[in-house]
């Protein structure tokens, strides 16, 4: 039998491995991503490739606008990881302490462009043609909260039109909700990210892409939400998002490489 002391000794090792790093970092655990709207299928395959290699591990995804889930995280939503479509939402966090630093990191890039709905005739060939007097509404993002709308008013200025076409623009919740308002033909034509139009492509279809130069760079950022206590696990998936394989999926949809 075990005499007193090896007992001790045996429960001793058991206590610290089962409190080791090492021992807690193997044990799975459910993460909150917010991420982008425009980041939903690409993100959902990239979620279930994390499960398939850790077993027992659950993403659980938020996808909206990012500026409506930078004010969930600054409201004290309980969420792991932050993936936005633009700097500025990330920044906000940042600057109020609400990320950990040293885990941001730019993971893809996306374009602008010009959709119309596929079966509708249409003589849109050109931003600069949403002038015309026949082309009644364009569904963009609200520019308060939707990256996709700022980049859509950045390139409206750019061509000069944004004020002759002002009152034609139909604001949306999300860039989906633009992609899907143009989908139904419910308005003339509308200014989403390239990877949105990929989506939908028996519905609609793209007429003009903006020059990089109309507008700031749509640069996705990534980052782990400040105060998390699932931090292994933050860090594993956004590694995997930055990892060859995560850029793979990534270009499959139509992502560019973060800049």
């Amino acid at each position: 039998m075990m005499g007193r002391v090896g007992l001790l000794c045996m429960t001793a090792l058991w206590l610290f491995i089962m409190f080791s790093p090492a021992f807690s970092a193997e044990r799975p655990k459910k993460i909150t991503v917010s991420a982008a709207i425009s980041l939903k299928n690409v993100f959902e395959e990239i979620g279930k490739y994390y499960e398939s290699r850790n077993k027992g591990a659950k993403v659980v995804f938020n996808f909206g606008a990012s500026g409506d889930l930078m004010r969930q995280i600054e409201g004290g939503a309980p969420v792991d990881v932050f993936a936005s479509a633009a700097q500025k939402d990330m920044d906000a966090l940042e600057k109020k302490g609400l990320i950990a630093p040293a885990s941001r990191a730019d993971f893809a890039a996306n374009s602008v462009v010009l959709i119309v709905p596929l079966n509708v005739k249409t003589l849109i060939k050109s931003f600069e043609e949403l002038k015309k007097e026949g082309i009644k509404k364009i569904a963009v993002g609200n520019p308060k909260t939707v990256p996709a709308g700022r980049y859509a008013e950045e390139v409206l200025a750019n061509f000069k039109i944004l004020d002759a076409v002002r009152d034609k623009l139909i604001l949306t919740e999300n860039v989906r909700q633009a992609l899907d308002y143009v989908a139904r033909a419910e308005v003339d034509a509308g200014i989403v990210y390239s990877t949105d139009a990929m989506t939908r492509m028996k519905e609609v279809r793209i007429v003009a892409a903006a020059p990089e130069r109309s507008h700031k760079a749509a640069v996705y950022p990534i980052a782990i939400v400040k105060g998390t206590k699932n931090e292994v696990t933050a860090k594993a998936f956004i590694s995997l998002v930055t990892s060859a394989e995560g850029k793979m999926i990534l270009s499959t949809y139509g992502f560019k490489a973060g800049q």
